[in-house]
């Protein structure tokens, strides 16, 4: 009883430690099983929760909060005085098979502290998910950190384990990371990504000359800025994610809105509404990604942040009247998904239904355009459905949405989160 207690107290220190930590989705990976437990597919029962409600389907654990850096914005810095402890590759294994067994999760999130060293701290990582892997057969979706710093041999390693990795970069500039976290180097943490970058265009060369070769990280990589502990500006941010989804091919880059958990004279006081400039962030991110933005069409130097009333799409509307309204059944597809309230599959659809006639505005809804926007940026047969025009100031105060009613930087802690808690003790107690 003791041991399983202590157990407990271990898995809900080492999940605290890593919610803040905001990297992690289960997408992306379809990892064939043959023979073994588990199977990493791209949806998943989620019974993870974070502080602000969002569901997550992994276990989302730290194998140790004991860190030998001293980074600011951390909670888990060696400075804190809190407890500490941490977990074997084998209890890492253990719990993650107890949870699965019971339909708790899909898969693993496997960070940790750094200790003693990055090549020591990999090894550990590496050993749990090879358990995983040869002991227990499990073939669900596994995300594992990369140490910055460690060993190349071992940044192989796992890939080959594991379905994503990340590298987390953190702060956005050089200034940033050497002020908040002198412990790392840019180079220690750059260098990770692109030798993970290079195998995985290497892997995918070499599984199409022969189906043997094994994956190499199939999910691809990933990583986190946090958002608010250093002075950046939003261009500064989605100018850097740009560069990174170039040049380092990279599936995502998460952004972590600063919330304070520290005091230290070199962090800013709390930020004003954190998740709305984080949720800004993510919708200009998707832009980049989907809807062919660049980065210096979203922002300049004369509109260097988000606006936090409009999403990023309706304000480069405005501050690009000329161009609208326009008629959806003439634009291109490109032109289309310029349009607020017309998203990726809404402007398909459009192009596929007006290859068998003319659209009418009623038809646009049906489609799936929010005509709730897009009726002050587009006409159809000419028509046009706004009550205002697209250059006046009554337009703004329109699309502008309405003040939330509470502080989007305090949300509560949701109900489904005790329940996670509750599934918790009921795998470590071993009861059903």
């Amino acid at each position: 009883m003791a041991a399983t207690i202590d157990l407990m107290d271990k898995l809900k220190t080492l999940a605290e430690g890593a919610k803040y930590d905001v990297s992690c989705a289960s997408s992306g990976s379809h990892r064939r099983n043959r023979d073994g437990i588990g199977n990493a597919a791209s949806c998943g029962i989620c019974h993870s929760w974070t502080a602000d409600g969002r569901c997550v389907s992994l276990l989302k654990i730290l194998m140790t909060n004991c860190c030998v850096y001293d980074c600011a914005y951390c909670v888990n810095r060696r400075s804190n005085d809190i407890p500490r402890t941490g977990l074997t590759p084998a209890e890492v294994a253990e719990l993650t098979i107890g949870f699965y067994r019971r339909n708790y999760i899909e898969g693993l999130f496997l960070s940790s502290g750094v200790v003693g060293s990055p090549d020591r701290t990999m090894e550990l990582l590496i050993a749990a998910v090879r358990t995983l892997r040869h002991a227990y057969r499990f073939n669900g979706y596994i995300h594992l950190k990369v140490v910055p710093g460690a060993d190349p041999l071992l940044v192989q390693q796992a890939g080959l384990v594991a379905d994503r990795v990340s590298v987390n970069l953190e702060l956005p500039t050089r200034k940033s990371l050497a002020l908040l976290a002198p412990d790392k180097s840019r180079e220690a943490v750059v260098e990770p990504m692109r030798q993970i970058s290079s195998l995985i265009v290497a892997n995918r060369a070499e599984r199409k000359e022969s189906r043997k070769v094994s994956h190499f990280a199939p999910a691809g990589q990933s990583t986190q800025l946090i958002v608010g502990a250093s002075g950046e500006s939003d261009r500064q941010i989605v100018t850097l994610s740009e560069q990174l989804y170039g040049k380092m091919d990279l599936k995502r880059v998460y952004y972590s809105a600063y919330i304070p958990v520290n005091d230290d004279r070199r962090l800013p006081a709390r930020p004003l509404s954190p998740l709305r400039r984080e949720h800004r962030l993510y919708q200009a991110d998707w832009l980049l990604r989907y809807y062919g933005f660049s980065a210096h069409e979203l922002l300049d130097e004369q509109c260097p942040n988000l606006e936090s009333d409009l999403d990023p799409k309706t304000g480069w509307a405005l501050r690009h009247q000329e161009l609208f309204p326009v008629e959806v059944n003439r634009a291109e597809y490109g032109v289309l998904l310029r349009v607020p309230g017309v998203g990726v599959r809404s402007a398909q659809r459009i192009v596929a239904a007006r290859r068998q006639g003319s659209l009418r505005l009623d038809d646009l809804p049906l489609l799936g355009v929010v005509m709730k926007r897009a009726r002050y940026f587009l006409t159809a047969r000419g028509r046009y459905a706004g009550d205002c025009s697209p250059g006046s100031t009554m337009l703004r105060s329109r699309l502008i949405a309405a003040p939330a009613k509470r502080d989007h930087g305090q949300l509560s802690l949701p109900f489904a989160r005790e329940l996670a808690v509750e599934a918790i003790a009921t795998v470590i107690s071993g009861e059903f």
